[in-house]
C-alpha cells in the first residue's frame, strides 16, 4: 500500500511568509496528497481577521484537509476567552475540531490530540500539555486501523526533546503518550511548533514509530528557511522529503528514509 501526505505548519497568518504560502498552495495541488495535514498555529495572535484568512488559504488546499490547533491559535490577547473558550474562534472558522480529530482513508489514518492550552499553570503558556485519557483514545482508535494502513498522531508540540532545535515543547507527560502511541503500533507523530524540520526514531518500544517535525511558512524563522514535509510510504519504509523555500520556489532539501515496523 503506498500514500502520500503533505504536512504543512506553523503559517502563523499575521506574519506569513505571503510568497511561501502562496507557492506552497499551489505546489500542494501538484502533489496530489492523500492528505493535506496542518500541524497548528494557523494564526498568530487568534484574532478574526488572521482566522479568516487562514480559512481561505485552507479551503483553497487540495481536499481533504486535516488541521489541529496550535499555541497562538488561541484568543492572545483576551484573556478571559483563554481561559474559558480557548478554540471557539478556531473550530467556528477553521471548521475542525479542536478534539478527538480523525481521518480514515485507503492508506492512512489521522488521530488529533490537543497539546496546546489557552492557560497552564507555569509562567510560559506556549508550552505543551497532553492528556492521557485523550492518548488513550487516539491510540486505541489507530491500533485497530487495518493492516498496512499508515497510522499517524497529529499534535502541535513535539511529545519528545529534539536536541538542537531553536525552541522546546517541554509537554508534560509527554515522553508517557509517546510511548501509550509507540505501544500502540502508530508510525508517524508529526508536529509543529519548533519551526524546523526533523525525523528521528522514537527511542521507546520497538522504535518503529517516528517523530517528524514541520518548519514554518512564516516570517518567524528560527534558523531556518520555510518549508514543509511531503512524506511518501509504501510496504517497507516512510520517505520524509523536506521541501525547503529559497525565496523563489520549493526545491528539495533534507530526505530521511524511516524503516516501517512488519505487518501485524
Amino acid at each position: 500500500m503506498t500514500g502520500r501526505l503533505v504536512q504543512l505548519s506553523d503559517v502563523h497568518f499575521g506574519r506569513e511568509n505571503t510568497a511561501a504560502a502562496g507557492a506552497a498552495l499551489g505546489l500542494t495541488h501538484a502533489l496530489k496528497p492523500d492528505l493535506t495535514l496542518i500541524t497548528g498555529d494557523v494564526t498568530q495572535s487568534g484574532r478574526t481577521t488572521e482566522f479568516k484568512a487562514a480559512a481561505g488559504w485552507i479551503s483553497a488546499l487540495p481536499d481533504p484537509t486535516f488541521v489541529v490547533v496550535g499555541n497562538h491559535d488561541v484568543p492572545y490577547w483576551n484573556i478571559w476567552s483563554r481561559v474559558t473558550s480557548p478554540w471557539r474562534a478556531f473550530e467556528r472558522l477553521i471548521g475542525h475540531p479542536a478534539h478527538d480529530h480523525q481521518f480514515v482513508g485507503q492508506a492512512v489514518m489521522v488521530r488529533g490530540v490537543t497539546t496546546a492550552r489557552g492557560w497552564q499553570a507555569r509562567a510560559n503558556w506556549s508550552k505543551g500539555v497532553i492528556d492521557l485519557d485523550q492518548t488513550r483514545r487516539a491510540a486505541e482508535a489507530l491500533r485497530a486501523a487495518p493492516p498496512g494502513v499508515l497510522r499517524v498522531l497529529a499534535c502541535h508540540h513535539p511529545l519528545v526533546e529534539m536536541i538542537g532545535t531553536p525552541v522546546s515543547g517541554d509537554v508534560k507527560r509527554g515522553e508517557a503518550a509517546a510511548l501509550i502511541f509507540a505501544e500502540a503500533g502508530v508510525d508517524l507523530i508529526l508536529t509543529g511548533h519548533v519551526h524546523v524540520p526533523f525525523a528521528v526514531a522514537i527511542p521507546l518500544s520497538d522504535q518503529r514509530s517516528y517523530a517528524v517535525g514541520c518548519g514554518t511558512l512564516s516570517e518567524r524563522e528560527r534558523g531556518a528557511a520555510a518549508s514543509f514535509n511531503r512524506i511518501d510510504w509504501d510496504e517497507t519504509q516512510i520517505v520524509v522529503t523536506v521541501m525547503t523555500w529559497t525565496g523563489a520556489a520549493f526545491v528539495e532539501g533534507q530526505v530521511w528514509r524511516l524503516p516501517r515496523r512488519a505487518p501485524g
